[in-house]
């Protein structure tokens, strides 16, 4: 049980997130709209991550694609939507803070 608490909320690899973001990843805010104006990361676009699954034509054809959110809950949930309709480059960035941050140091 531990082992999979441990995995639902593992940190991602700081450097491979960077890189990814650095070689023009797609950036998803996948909160609510609401919470997407009140700050997201430079570029992103918004997908909440219950509209994922009916939206997966926009991810087509991302050399990289990057989800996030508040806690790193959601962005969890939306990595394994798109894994499971067979995107593989897709990194759980975590929050949008710590995503805006390296996005900045660009």
């Amino acid at each position: 049980m531990f082992g999979f608490l441990k995995n639902l909320f593992a940190q991602t690899d700081n450097n491979q997130l960077k890189e990814v973001v650095k070689n023009g990843a797609f950036l998803v805010d996948v909160r609510t709209p609401f919470e997407f104006s009140s700050g997201s990361a430079k570029g992103a676009v918004n997908i909440p991550v219950d509209k994922v699954p009916s939206q997966l034509a926009k991810f087509k054809n991302k050399k990289g694609i990057v989800v996030f959110c508040r806690s790193g809950n959601r962005s969890s949930q939306a990595k394994s939507i798109l894994e499971q309709n067979g995107f593989q480059n897709v990194i759980n960035g975590g929050t949008w803070e710590s995503v805006n941050r390296i996005v900045n140091e660009k």
